[in-house]
Order: C-alpha cells, then sequence, then structure tokens
C-alpha cells in the first residue's frame, strides 16, 4: 500500500472536485445551512471549477495515490492570497490539502505537505500562507508541526456566511 503522488491533469478533475466536497462536507457540513454549502461546493468543488484550476499555469495541483485510488490532493497558488500579511517579498498559498475523511493520520498530508514546501522553495517563494478554520484545531496542530504559526485572522465566505479564520504562514 505505497503512496504515490503525481501531477494532476484535466482527467483528474471529476475524482479531485468529488473528493474535495467529499472532505469538505465531512469535516465542515454541520456549520453550514443547505444552501450555503450547496453554494460553496458549487464555487469551490465542482468538476468545472477543478479542471480549470488544474489548466491554470499559476496553480499547481498534486495527487496522493493509494493502489491506484485518489486518497488527497493540494493545490497551491502560485500568487500571494494575503499580500497585506505577507512577510515575505514573494509569498505564495497553499490553498487546500485534502484528504480522504477515513485516512486522516496515514502520512498523505505529511507527504503532500513535504510536495508543497518543495514546490514553493523551487518557484522562489519566500513564504507560504494558508488559511485555517478558527475551530480546527486539529489542523492547527498538523501545520505548526510543519513549521506554521499564526499570523493574522482573516475571513472564509461559505454561501452567504462568513467564518472566521486564521491566517498562518511559515518563512522558506
Amino acid at each position: 500500500m505505497s503512496l504515490v503522488l503525481r501531477p494532476a491533469t484535466p482527467a483528474d478533475a471529476a475524482a479531485v472536485a468529488a473528493l474535495g466536497r467529499a472532505g469538505f462536507t465531512a469535516a465542515f457540513g454541520h456549520l453550514y445551512q443547505p444552501e450555503n454549502l450547496a453554494a460553496f461546493l458549487a464555487d469551490s468543488h465542482a468538476e468545472e471549477v477543478t479542471r480549470a484550476q488544474i489548466d491554470n499555469p499559476a496553480l499547481r495541483t498534486m495527487l496522493a495515490e493509494r493502489d491506484g485510488a485518489l486518497v488527497g490532493f493540494c493545490k497551491l497558488v502560485l500568487a500571494c492570497g494575503w499580500p497585506e500579511l505577507a512577510r515575505g517579498h514573494h509569498a505564495i498559498e497553499l490553498k487546500q490539502l485534502y484528504t480522504a475523511p477515513d485516512t486522516t493520520g496515514g502520512g498523505i498530508g505529511t507527504s503532500l505537505m513535504g510536495w508543497a514546501l518543495a514546490e514553493a522553495r523551487a518557484a522562489g517563494a519566500d513564504e507560504v500562507q494558508l488559511s485555517v478554520w478558527c475551530g480546527n484545531t486539529g489542523a492547527q496542530r498538523f501545520y505548526a508541526r510543519h513549521g506554521f504559526a499564526k499570523v493574522g485572522d482573516v475571513e472564509f465566505h461559505v454561501g452567504s456566511q462568513v467564518d472566521h479564520e486564521f491566517l498562518f504562514a511559515r518563512l522558506l
């Protein structure tokens, strides 16, 4: 059961979108009214949105597969999501790091984070930023283990609901 990382292709869009929807819904679906959740999933995890991201040269998507099955993915935007809070000269954003809901703790996230940090360095970044829901203490501990720390507070929109999130960052 070895883990394989590989870049996403347009043919992967449906599977990545489905995992994104399943992962987000499993972790956070209970926090939202159905119409807000549906709007967010349509905006962020639709197949056509995912395909456009995979085709975008300013965004890198890496897949994690185990025995040929998609078990995680990570998206890295080669631009700064929160320039007003950047400490580096070339900050980029870790957009999403998702694992299949039943695979947390199996090393998939750590493998994808290793790729993201190496990819950021290779792209000339000196800082990686990401947002994490203020109530997601497990993810916050994961990011802290990888050298990230809270540097600010930001908002995250799910439909018409606005969530309080922490901006975590790591200098490279």
